[in-house]
Parts: C-alpha cells; sequence; structure tokens
C-alpha cells in the first residue's frame, strides 16, 4: 500500500483518485454493443455471451428444472444463514414504508402524498470471480416488499452455461419472476431496450465492474432508471490507537479481494497503528485463496497520516466512500460530522462483511465519490411518490386569483383561463 504521511489539502485530489479507466474507453465499446442489441436482439446477446463468458448458450432463460436442481446441491446450512440473512433485510426495509401524507394546506385545497411500486424492475447480479448472491437478498427482498410485479434477473454464466446454484436458489426464495444467463454490457442493454426472450424493464439495479456501470449509464439516454453508478468496490477506514490493527487490516482485505479495481484507505492520526495495520496485511494476505486479486488492489490502496481529526474528516468527506468504518475514540465527532458516505459501520465489532451479508442494511451502494449525491438502495429505491390534489369550490375561490395573477405574469393566457372559467361558473 502507498503510504502518504501529512498530505497538503491541495494534494487530496490526485491522492484520492479512483483506479478507473477513463469512461471514454469504455463508452466507444458499450454504445457499440447497445445499438447492436437494440437491432438484433438474442441473437447478439447470445454472440457476445460466446464472445465473454466462453460459452454458446440455445437459450437465455433459466428453467425450473435449473432452479429446482440448484435447490437440491445448496447445503443446509448455507440455506440456514441465506434464510437469517433474508429475515434481517425484510425487516430493517419493511420499517422503511411510510403512510400516506395528507394536509389541508388553504381551505378547500386538500394534498396528499402516496408510493407506488415501479412495475418492472431488472437485477444485475455479477457472476465473475465471485458469485454475488448476497446481491439478490439486497435487491429482490426490498423489491418483493415494495410491490414490484415483474422482477428480472440477469447474470452471467459459467463456461458450463451453468449460474452458481447459491444464485438460482436465493432468487427463487425471494421472488425473483425470471433469471437469465446474460452478463455484462449485453445483459444491461437487454433489459434497456428488450429482447424476445428478455423482458424491457423501467429501472436497473445492481454492481458490476466499470463497463456495467457505464452501461447503466446508457441506459439512462433510453428511458430506463437506475439505481446508482455502481462500480468497483471500495472501504475507507478511520481508526486511531482504540482500534484493533488486525481487525482493521481483515476489514480493508476483505474489499481488497472483490477485484483488482478495488481501493481500501486507512486515515489515522496514529502512525503506530498503521505500522501495525501494514504489517497486519502483509501476514493475512498470505493466507486469502484470492491473495493474488488482494494484492493488486492494494497495490491501489493509500495508507494516509494525518495530523489530527478534523483534516481526517475533511479527506472523508472530500473522498466520498462507498462503505465507511469508524474505529476511533471520538467516535460521535466523526458520526455527526461525516456528511459523504454508503454506509457506515462504527467500532472494533463491525466488519463491513456484516452489512455486505446479513446485519439488514443494503449493500449496493454508491461507489467513485457519488456518495456525495446519491443514496444506498433502500425501499423508496423500488418506489415513486405520486402526489394529489382536491380542490372544492370553496378551495379555487381562495386560490383562484393567485394563479390566475401568475399564469398572466408568465404569459401563459390558457393556464389563466383554465381559472378564470372555473370562478365565473360560481359567481
Amino acid at each position: 500500500m502507498q503510504r502518504i504521511n501529512y498530505p497538503q489539502h491541495t494534494d487530496w485530489d490526485e491522492i484520492l483518485k479512483r483506479p478507473t479507466q477513463t469512461v471514454t474507453d469504455i463508452e466507444e465499446v458499450v454504445n457499440s454493443i447497445f445499438k447492436e442489441v437494440r437491432a438484433e436482439g438474442d441473437t447478439v446477446i447470445k454472440k457476445y455471451t460466446a464472445q465473454f463468458d466462453k460459452v454458446s448458450l440455445d437459450s437465455l432463460l433459466v428453467t425450473d428444472n435449473e432452479v429446482e436442481k440448484a435447490g437440491n446441491s445448496v447445503s443446509d446450512a448455507l440455506k440456514q444463514a441465506i434464510h437469517l440473512a433474508k429475515s434481517n433485510i425484510e425487516k430493517f426495509h419493511a420499517a422503511q414504508k411510510t403512510a400516506k401524507i395528507e394536509i389541508e394546506t388553504m381551505p378547500g385545497v386538500q394534498c396528499w402524498q402516496e408510493k407506488r411500486p415501479i412495475q418492472k424492475v431488472g437485477l444485475y447480479i455479477p457472476g465473475g470471480t465471485a458469485p454475488l448472491f448476497s446481491t439478490i437478498l439486497m435487491l429482490a427482498v426490498p423489491a418483493k416488499l415494495a410491490g414490484c410485479q415483474e422482477i428480472v434477473l440477469c447474470t452471467p454464466p459459467d463456461k458450463n452455461g451453468e449460474i452458481n446454484p447459491a444464485i438460482l436458489y436465493t432468487a427463487q426464495l425471494c421472488g425473483v419472476t425470471q433469471i437469465f444467463k446474460v452478463g455484462g454490457i449485453q445483459a444491461i442493454a437487454g433489459m434497456t431496450f428488450g429482447t424476445e426472450s428478455i423482458p424491457k424493464v423501467y429501472k436497473i439495479f445492481g454492481p458490476g465492474n466499470q463497463y456495467v456501470t457505464v452501461a447503466k449509464q446508457l441506459a439512462t439516454k433510453y428511458g430506463v432508471a437506475i439505481d446508482m453508478p455502481a462500480g468497483p468496490s471500495e472501504l475507507l477506514v478511520v481508526a486511531d490507537d482504540s482500534a484493533n490493527a488486525a481487525f482493521v487490516a481483515s476489514d480493508l482485505l476483505s474489499q481488497a479481494e472483490h477485484g483488482v479495481d478495488s481501493q481500501v484507505i486507512l486515515v489515522s492520526t496514529s502512525e503506530k497503528l498503521i505500522d501495525a495495520v501494514e504489517k497486519e496485511i502483509q501476514d493475512q494476505i498470505q493466507q486469502l485463496p484470492r491473495a493474488e486479486i488482494a494484492s493488486r488492489s492494494i497495490g491501489n490502496s493509500k495508507l494516509i497520516l494525518v495530523k489530527n481529526d478534523e483534516e481526517a474528516l475533511g479527506l472523508i468527506n472530500e473522498y466520498g466512500p462507498e462503505h465507511y468504518i469508524v474505529c476511533v475514540e471520538n467516535e460521535n465527532y466523526y458520526l455527526e460530522n461525516t456528511m459523504n458516505a454508503g454506509s457506515v459501520f462504527i467500532g472494533n465489532f463491525t466488519p463491513e462483511s456484516a452489512g455486505d451479508y446479513a446485519s439488514g442494511t443494503n449493500h449496493t451502494l454508491p461507489t467513485n465519490g457519488y456518495a456525495k449525491q446519491y443514496s444506498g438502495v433502500n425501499l423508496d429505491s423500488f418506489m415513486k411518490s405520486m402526489t394529489f390534489q382536491k380542490i372544492s369550490e370553496k378551495g379555487i375561490q381562495g386560490i383562484g386569483s393567485a394563479i390566475e395573477l401568475m399564469a398572466e405574469a408568465e404569459g401563459l393566457q390558457a393556464h389563466k383561463n383554465a381559472v378564470t372559467l372555473r370562478l365565473k361558473s360560481l359567481k
């Protein structure tokens, strides 16, 4: 890990850069595949599945038989763990439901707000080096709670044309309506335009690599909403001498093993702690099956020594981490003043892994600094708010003249007339 001692504020932008390719390089590829999928549908999707995933498929749709077979091959212990996680995620997201909001803004003018589910949603579940069946829990559970009618899932197949059994079991458990063996850019394009097999959806959810992230952003140009630009995983830990160095190192490595383009950062006021964490990383990484991936990710990562808590906090808010662990004596100061973070983990016994799997919070979070303006996925992500109003005769008489004056001032005579006619009818 790169070690940086007491960086100047003027250097923060350079220090906090993410290890990502330039969007321009990726956009050309994404645009090309989108155009092909829009024109030729399943044929093109199968072509790119053969190219990128090294498998030729007759059908993209996962059959009921495949789902049943997958369920039988998942161990009882893993099923129990998935059920526990599902229960906690349901509890936390069900608690986010809000009641109808109703108010009379003035006599005879009744306004209210209600929420409605997004009818058709698409879930993208990365396969690749780690089959993220936990992400299905994070997306399908709130989608089901919200009342979404169609929940479509796309995930890349392996070289045998199969999907990880845990992915299929979890999808079936959570109420996913259709599962497709499609990954990458072509999956996002398929859900954007619809094909012979894949339904067009209204909103796409789920993390992915840089290509998937750019593809999701391109989907918004074609009338499809997205949860957020969620790219490679990242973690920032702020810790002082009250932190357990072994725990901190394990958290940093837990994110580093996601992929070579992941980034982890430690910010500390203690040189002693940084020394201890650095040694722990060297020791722990040797024991990891994904040591090579973690090592490359660690090469993108930073150990930053700062002068005081104020400077640490300024740097953290500038970075806007996806995952953020606070393990310091002055805990409240950081919690009260952190403005930009996807999800926050507090204290020595709150590993980031808890939020990834089973505490109940959602792990689909904004990356690449988007925590400055985006929230992580929650129940409201699968719903939209609709406003209603009903105005009585008394109400239009009370509000009408104001509307007339404002419409006339904007030069919109038809707007004014819509009120004037009603007022005249009441005389």
